[in-house]
């Protein structure tokens, strides 16, 4: 893989929240400049999420996108991480609810499902609603989440009980059946042709049905971190542990998501429905920026394989192994990171390049 020339293009909003200066220096010693400052590239991995949401009341925005765009087109050899297309859907819970609404028929043999769900695009009086909730089989309790599938505003969701409480809804959103998982999330990530699956807290089983309950407004984020000690979190009765999920069913909804999707890097929440044990899908979203709770040492070791581009990637989105990082000769010194895993960093950033 010698001779790649990566290319990184990200907003400055993104590169000051991810502390990603560290790792421009990283990459510079070892030979890597600015965007702007070089090409043709091999490979441009981006983190415009930022951008493609803000471009249509973002003047600004809107021209950083066009430029990127017709300088893409112009390179059509070059490999991007991912195509702006296929990133773009996975901003729109619209367009992700209808691939996922997809699964159970193409993924029938491995019992994989997602909940109903129903686009509400705006204002509807309650009646209405009630009527298409019917249609597409959902019941309460159900979850409701903004369109846009990105951003701070998009965490913020809400568990609604009873008809009368669909007042609260906020269009444009989705609204989405709750299936009770005992309060375990399982987040799949995906890097190129491997993936790594962790484990978070979540919701507490509800009961089913509607109820006089008023509703609950949250932020999945606060929810779901790992040190996460919500009271929304708490199971209310003993249960059994659910089992994890089958390895080979997460194996084949990766596989299925890549070609549906178009894309190398993502991310799929999944969860075990208690009374079925279905491995059920409730969201895809694009690869985190501050994912940190990969394995590192797995990541590189198991990376080095694959395209430079997917090492890179994998080692941009593991972001805090540089927040203290300085070169010295031929050592990378990562406070967080052990010794071991701080020379495997450097080694595959060294052999990439």
């Amino acid at each position: 893989m010698s001779g790649r020339r990566v290319g990184f293009c990200l907003s400055d909003k993104k590169r000051k929240r991810m502390n990603l200066d560290a790792f421009a220096e990283l990459c510079a010693y070892v030979g890597v400049r600015p965007l702007v400052a070089q090409g043709p590239f091999d490979v441009i991995v981006h983190k415009l999420s930022d951008v493609i949401v803000e471009a249509d009341r973002d003047s600004q925005s809107q021209q950083l996108l066009t430029n990127f765009q017709s300088y893409v087109s112009a390179h059509p050899s070059t490999v991007l991480l991912d195509p702006l297309p296929a990133m773009t859907q996975l901003l729109d819970r619209f367009a992700s609810y209808r691939i996922m609404n997809k699964l159970h028929n193409s993924l029938r043999d491995w019992r994989i499902c997602s909940p109903p769900y129903l686009e509400i695009h705006h204002a509807s009086d309650i009646l209405t609603i009630q009527q298409a909730m019917v249609t597409q089989g959902l019941s309460f309790p159900l979850i409701c989440k903004t369109r846009v599938a990105h951003g701070s505003q998009s965490h913020e969701m809400s568990l609604i009980f009873s008809a009368g409480s669909l007042a609260d809804v906020r269009p444009p959103c989705v609204l989405q059946s709750f299936v009770n998982h005992g309060a375990v999330l399982h987040k799949v990530f995906v890097v190129g042709d491997r993936h790594f699956c962790v484990e978070r807290p979540s919701l507490k089983n509800f009961p089913s049905g509607p109820c006089d309950r008023k509703t609950i407004f949250f932020n999945s984020h606060e929810v779901s971190k790992p040190e996460s000690s919500s009271h929304l979190t708490a199971l209310d009765e003993q249960m059994p542990c659910l089992p994890p999920p089958s390895s080979e069913a997460v194996a084949a909804l990766v596989k299925e998501l890549r070609v549906q999707l178009g894309m190398a890097l993502f991310g799929v929440d999944v969860i075990i429905s208690i009374h079925t044990h279905t491995l059920t899908v409730i969201d895809i979203n694009i690869f985190p920026g501050g994912c940190t709770h990969i394995h590192t040492h797995t990541c590189c070791t198991h990376m080095l394989t694959d395209h430079t581009c997917v090492i890179i990637m994998c080692l941009y989105k593991l972001n805090c192994c540089f927040a203290s990082a300085k070169i010295h000769k031929c050592t990378v010194s990562l406070g967080c990171v052990e010794k071991k895993k701080r020379e495997i960093i450097f080694r595959v950033l060294y052999d990439a390049f």
